[in-house]
């Protein structure tokens, strides 16, 4: 006895083969004594191969558990992006699976890889701040010139939008070869054809487009505050100025037309021309011959 408190020794569990017997200090009477030796019987089970693992009321917890690992590996091993449909697939039936992606975007987030959101689909991305350590192995890309990149910024904050429409915003003429550059790479598409005469072709981006700059949607384009605060707009901007708000809509707008009505039309007058030409031809009076008087 020390200070009217009695010195207690903590008790030293011994694991058996049979876990049958837990042996302990003869003198230790602690009222959690009992529970203790439990604990350590059932964690000899589990050591030892013997039953299976206690049930500690934690089912739910172990299918989340289990539901992330499967969610992270169908993510890690995916070639593209994947949307949340394809993940619940594979997803006990009921599995909550925003609750799930976002569980695991957390666990990632101070990793060397993170799980992001890019045109409403996710992925596994490289952190930003570690991407010098990849620029060894990234491909050389070609730079857009600055004709192609005031193009792309047009077709992205005003889509859809024609060609003659780029230009009069520009403010000068859009070479083809321009167009034809972006529409290689992947990120602009002809979406339809605008309800005007000649129905020109309209244009707007694709998720391709989206991925490349890492948006979830175009509304997420920056604004004039966001162009101001990044010191790529003069602050002395003419009266009116504004930055279009780009939307997303990937339906044909009401002044859109799909792109295989002009086709229709061609084909409506090539049938039509051919109707033309197999209408017999009018009766003509009978001519007299020549040198046979009228009426002979």
């Amino acid at each position: 006895m020390k200070d009217g408190k009695k010195k207690m020794t903590p008790p030293r569990l011994k694991l058996v083969s049979n876990n049958e017997s837990v042996e302990r200090d003869a003198d230790f009477e602690d009222p959690l004594a009992a529970e203790a030796r439990e604990l350590a019987a059932a964690l000899g089970d589990v050591q030892l191969g013997i039953g299976p693992a206690p049930d500690f009321g934690e089912g739910d917890l172990r299918q989340q558990m289990e539901s992330i690992r499967i969610a992270e590996a169908l993510l890690f091993a995916a070639s593209e992006p994947l949307d949340e449909a394809t993940i619940a697939e594979s997803l006990p039936k009921g599995t909550d699976v925003a609750a799930i992606l976002a569980e695991l975007k957390e666990q990632y987030s101070g990793r060397g890889v993170h799980l992001v959101k890019t045109a409403g689909k996710w992925a596994m991305r490289t952190a930003e701040d570690l991407s010098w350590l990849l620029e060894k192995h990234a491909h050389e890309e070609r730079r857009l010139s600055k004709a192609a990149l005031e193009t792309l910024a047009i077709i992205a904050y005003h889509q859809p939008v024609t060609r003659a429409e780029i230009e009069e915003i520009r403010g000068v003429s859009t070479s083809g070869g321009t167009l034809d550059i972006l529409l290689e790479s992947g990120w602009v598409r002809p979406r339809g054809r605008r309800r005007a005469p000649g129905k020109p072709i309209t244009y707007g981006t694709t998720d391709a487009f989206l991925a490349h700059f890492g948006l979830d949607t175009v509304k997420d384009l920056p604004g004039l505050a966001d162009l101001k605060a990044q010191g790529l707009l003069d602050s002395n901007l003419p009266p009116g100025f504004s930055v279009p708000s780009p939307t997303d809509v990937a339906a044909l707008m009401p002044d859109e037309l799909p792109l295989d009505a002009a086709d229709e039309d061609e084909e409506n007058e090539t049938v039509q021309a051919e109707m033309e030409l197999d209408l017999p031809e009018e009766d003509e009076p009978d001519k007299p011959e020549q040198g046979t008087p009228e009426g002979a």
